[in-house]
């Protein structure tokens, strides 16, 4: 008997163990609730846009969120935001979120409004893509998927992409350029991007970067990244890289030809 009133003590009801489990999942129900990462509100582009004005997408890697300053690919958006280019709109882009990427730029160029995608709305188009780690591979997923709808990308830009068949640049691309490293034990971008129709499609450069004697400030990031991805790491804030990929963006915003990039 003695030991039988321990055992109820001591042994959790149903419903105890109900609210255990209720608990335990609180916080992971919290967050699909309250933080479910970049939807389509958070554009600020107006859409349409009138005929001529260009629209930047940075896709940003890894699990990165959309609005995340202190990462390169959105400081890179800030900084273009800033100089307050002429008949220019830059949003950042999560590289899971590429379904929103390609909504927004649907209703960029759907001048009409009816829905559909005039010819003349198609070939007007003034797109530029960039992205680093995941979001070089989103950019190369995004630009082929405009490639099915028959849209035009002026130029993409991949920083250490890494993803499955990012290295393939479809036709639907008039410049691309590819800035990696090699230094990464795990982690390292695509050593070399080729046209798939090289008639159509100008690779501006495969841009290799070293880091092995490179030392940068990473104290931003957690120490398992800082062993696994150190070389990733170091491109990722290296202010040369995003230095040429400025020049570029504004390059082709200015509408400098794919060899003057």
């Amino acid at each position: 008997m003695a030991m039988e009133r321990l055992l109820r003590i001591f042994t959790p009801s149903r419903n105890t163990l109900l609210a255990l489990v209720f608990l335990s999942s609180l916080p992971w129900m919290v967050g699909c609730v309250f933080f479910r990462g970049q939807q389509y509100h958070h554009f600020t582009t107006p859409t349409p846009l009138p005929e001529g004005h260009t629209l930047i997408l940075g896709f940003l890697g890894g699990r990165d969120s959309w609005n995340d300053s202190k990462r390169s690919v959105r400081k890179l958006a800030l900084k273009l935001r800033s100089m307050n280019l002429p008949n220019v709109q830059i949003e950042t882009v999560e590289n899971k979120e590429r379904e929103l990427a390609i909504r927004l730029i649907r209703n960029a160029l759907d001048r009409n409004q009816n829905g559909a995608l005039e010819e003349h709305e198609k070939t007007s188009a003034r797109l530029i893509l960039y992205g680093q780690s995941f979001g070089g591979a989103a950019v190369v997923k995004a630009a082929r998927e405009l490639s099915q709808m028959d849209v035009p990308v002026l130029l993409t830009m991949q920083v250490d992409s890494v993803g499955r068949n990012d290295a393939q640049i479809p036709s639907n691309v008039g410049c691309a350029a590819n800035l990696f490293q090699k230094d990464g034990i795990l982690i390292h971008g695509e050593p070399e991007i080729e046209a798939e129709n090289p008639a159509r499609t100008y690779i501006i450069g495969n841009f290799r970067y070293d880091y092995k004697n490179k030392q940068f400030d990473l104290s931003q990031f957690s120490w398992w990244k800082k062993v696994f991805r150190v070389a990733h790491l170091k491109m990722e804030v290296d202010p040369a890289v995003w230095a040429k990929v400025e020049e570029m963006v504004v390059g082709a915003v200015r509408g400098g030809s794919c060899e003057n990039l």
